[in-house]
């Protein structure tokens, strides 16, 4: 029986991806595959929400000072959009290799619902992992379900007739893992969990406009200072610290993959001053706006 990182080589050989460096969505929606020959230093990076699997490689990200590590046969659940560090290592002359599986709202509240109804009580949170990014080793039934999953991926047909269930078995055994209290409170709206999410997804929907900390804290049902708190708890960072990162991401990415010029690219994310926009680019990227394009 093949690893599961063989498995992602053997999908790479078959749709032509050996020159692929990043991530790219497959035949099934919500499902991405990721490679990367050359890895890259610590640099700050978005992970979005979802569950990430890893098959070749290894990746340290930071959250703060607190480190985190994943290897083969890994994966993480990620209940928000997180702004963070990462580096990335190949091995042994291979790339990296992994998956980025979105979990759809309507599936997730599904499932979760099903799980309650049935009695199931996910795995509690401990106060340790309060920001909710932990790296878990895969029991048996998740790796075989990603490998089942990666086996599909090869033929049409079998993407086609088995993508969906297969996706739905995933996300039930990663609610039913170590990690699944993170979707268990992303599925439950009365949350300080799911109701920062909703304000995170106005930060992400509406960078460029004018939000402030009450705005946020409106969004979430919060009083300010709870909402402050439990965002704190959540991202280690401030919601304004946060917003901030939002917007130097989303310029990065207007400058270097969309071509926009650096003062375009700054009023667009929201800032009105280009000056300020440069210095605080420089402070999170330590490069320049334009230098990011070298």
């Amino acid at each position: 029986m093949k690893s599961l990182g063989e498995l992602m080589q053997s999908y790479a050989d078959h749709c032509g991806f050996n020159d692929l460096e990043g991530i790219k969505e497959t035949a099934i929606p919500g499902v991405w595959f990721y490679r990367s020959s050359k890895g890259n230093q610590r640099q700050p990076f978005v992970y979005q929400s979802g569950i990430i699997v890893l098959g070749k490689g290894h990746k340290n990200i930071y959250i703060g000072n607190q480190p985190v590590h994943y290897g083969p046969d890994d994966y993480l659940v990620v209940g928000v959009p997180m702004p963070l560090e990462c580096e990335a290592f190949p091995e042994n002359g291979e790339p990296l290799l992994g998956l980025s599986i979105d979990v759809d709202s309507a599936l997730l509240h599904r499932l979760v619902n099903e799980l309650e109804e049935a009695k199931f009580q996910p795995c509690l949170q401990t106060s340790s992992d309060g920001f909710g990014l932990t790296s878990v080793k895969m029991a048996n039934d998740m790796l075989e379900s990603c490998k089942r999953l990666m086996t599909a991926l090869h033929t049409d047909l079998d993407t086609k007739m088995l993508g969906e269930a297969l996706l739905t078995e995933i996300v039930y055994r990663v609610l039913t893992g170590p990690e699944g209290h993170v979707l268990f409170n992303l599925a439950h709206h009365d949350s300080q969990y799911a109701r920062v999410a909703k304000a995170m997804n106005k930060m992400h929907q509406s960078y460029a406009n004018s939000l402030t900390v009450q705005n946020l804290a409106e969004e979430a049902n919060m009083s300010v200072s709870a909402f402050h708190s439990a965002f704190r708890k959540i991202t280690l960072e401030s919601p304004l610290q946060y917003l901030k990162k939002v917007r130097l991401n989303k310029a990065k990415e207007l400058i270097q993959l969309e071509g926009k010029r650096v003062n375009d690219a700054a009023h667009l994310v929201g800032y009105t001053s280009t000056s300020q926009f440069s210095r605080e680019f420089k402070r999170h990227f330590n490069v320049t706006p334009k230098g990011c394009l070298a």
